[in-house]
C-alpha cells in the first residue's frame, strides 16, 4: 500500500481550528484588532496579518490580543522584495526585511512568507535577479534563526516573473532552500499557495520532495476563476473555481504538512464589497465543503 493509500486526510467538518484567515481576505478595511476580534469569533484558530495591518500599530500590543483570543499566528505577510538596480537598495530591503522578522518574532508567527521579488525596472537579466533572491535569502537566514521565525519562500504563478516572483514552482523553491540551507535547519522552507501553483503539471512530486525535506510551512488556500479579470485582485472563493482544492489538501497533508490551512483571497470587485461577515461565514463553509 503507498502512502497516499496509508494516509487519511484530516476532516475539516466542524473544525474551524484547523483553518486560519489571511487579514487580505477581508480587504484590509477594518484596524487590525477588529479583524482580529472577527476572525476569533467566527470560529477559526489563526489568523496570518500583513505589515500594512500593523502600520503605526504596537506589535507587542496586538500580539497580546492575538494570543487572549486563542489564534496561532500562520504567517506574517509578507517580505519586501528583494531584487534592486544598485547595492544600496538591496542592503535597504535586506534591513526592511530584518525589521519585519522582528515583528513576526514578536507576534510568534509560524512563518515569515517570502515573496522575493521580481526584476528590477528597466531589467532583463533574470538570472541576475534570481542571484539576488539567493543572495538576499541567505542574508537574512541567520536572523531567522536567532529569532525562531522561519522563512517561507511562496513561488508565484510565472504571470508575475517580472514585478512580484522569479520564484515560480514548487521545485524551483525547494531547489533554493536546499542550494542556501542543505539539510534543513528547520527555518527556510516553502509556503504552497493552490493560486500559484495548481496548474504545475510537477505539482505532486514537488511537494512531495518539499514535504521529505521537512520544508513545508503553510498551505493557502482560494480558487482560480475560469473567466478571472484581473489577475492580481479577482481571485475566487473556494469552490467558485477549477481548482480541485481537496485533492490538493490531500497532496499536500500526504507530504506531511500538518498546519493550518490559510484563507488568502484579493478580490476587489467581488468579495472585498461584502460585509466581513458574510466573507467569513462563506469561508467557513467552503472550507468545510470543498477543502
Amino acid at each position: 500500500m503507498n502512502t497516499r493509500e496509508q494516509h487519511i486526510m484530516r476532516d475539516l467538518h466542524q473544525r474551524l481550528d484547523l483553518c486560519s484567515i489571511n487579514t487580505a481576505t477581508l480587504g484590509h478595511r477594518e484596524p487590525i484588532g477588529r479583524v482580529i476580534d472577527r476572525v476569533a469569533d467566527a470560529g477559526f484558530g489563526g489568523i496570518a496579518p500583513w505589515r500594512r495591518d500593523l502600520e503605526g500599530e504596537d506589535v507587542s500590543a496586538i500580539a497580546r490580543r492575538i494570543e487572549a483570543r486563542g489564534l496561532t499566528v500562520t504567517g506574517y505577510c509578507r517580505s519586501t522584495y528583494l531584487p534592486a538596480a544598485t547595492r544600496e537598495q538591496f542592503a535597504r530591503n535586506i534591513a526592511d526585511n530584518k525589521a519585519a522578522l522582528h515583528d513576526a518574532a514578536t507576534l510568534g508567527a509560524r512563518c515569515f512568507v517570502m515573496v522575493v521579488g521580481g526584476m528590477p525596472d528597466g531589467s532583463r537579466d533574470i538570472e541576475g535577479a534570481r542571484a539576488q533572491v539567493s543572495d538576499g535569502i541567505g542574508a537574512l537566514l541567520d536572523t531567522a534563526r536567532e529569532l525562531r521565525v522561519p522563512l517561507a519562500l511562496e513561488p508565484l504563478h510565472p504571470m508575475y516573473a517580472a514585478d512580484r516572483s522569479v520564484i515560480n514552482t514548487v521545485a524551483q523553491a525547494l531547489h533554493l532552500c536546499e542550494a542556501i540551507d542543505p539539510g534543513s535547519s528547520g527555518f527556510l522552507g516553502i509556503a504552497v499557495d493552490a493560486y500559484h501553483c495548481w496548474w504545475d503539471p510537477a505539482l505532486a512530486d514537488s511537494v512531495a520532495a518539499a514535504g521529505r525535506a521537512g520544508r513545508l510551512l503553510a498551505f493557502h488556500v482560494c480558487d482560480w476563476l475560469r473567466d478571472t479579470r484581473d489577475m492580481l485582485l479577482d481571485r475566487g472563493m473556494m469552490g467558485d473555481g477549477v481548482i480541485d482544492l481537496r485533492a490538493l489538501r490531500r497532496c499536500v497533508e500526504d507530504a506531511g504538512y500538518d498546519g493550518l490551512v490559510e484563507v488568502e483571497i484579493f478580490s476587489q470587485a467581488n468579495w472585498w464589497r461584502r460585509e466581513a461577515v458574510e466573507i467569513l461565514g462563506t469561508c467557513a463553509h467552503r472550507l468545510q465543503a470543498v477543502c
